[in-house]
């Protein structure tokens, strides 16, 4: 397993708000995430490049 991230860590990395990204959780939105407790979350870094990679965009419209 790569680099794991907490919320701080991504949403630094990211330029997001922790609120955001809990927000995103709470939606069932990308990224996923772990939790290996009740008050622990953690971000695999592999899952958050493959999230990005995935997000690139030619045109700022939504019809294309």
């Amino acid at each position: 397993m790569g680099k794991l991230l907490t919320p701080d860590e991504l949403a630094e990395k990211v330029h997001m708000s922790t609120s955001l990204l809990a927000q995103r959780r709470f939606l069932g939105l990308p990224p996923v995430f772990l939790k290996p407790s009740r008050k622990t979350v953690l971000y695999r870094e592999e899952d958050i490049d493959a999230w990005l990679s995935d997000s690139v965009q030619t045109i700022t419209s939504t019809a294309a």
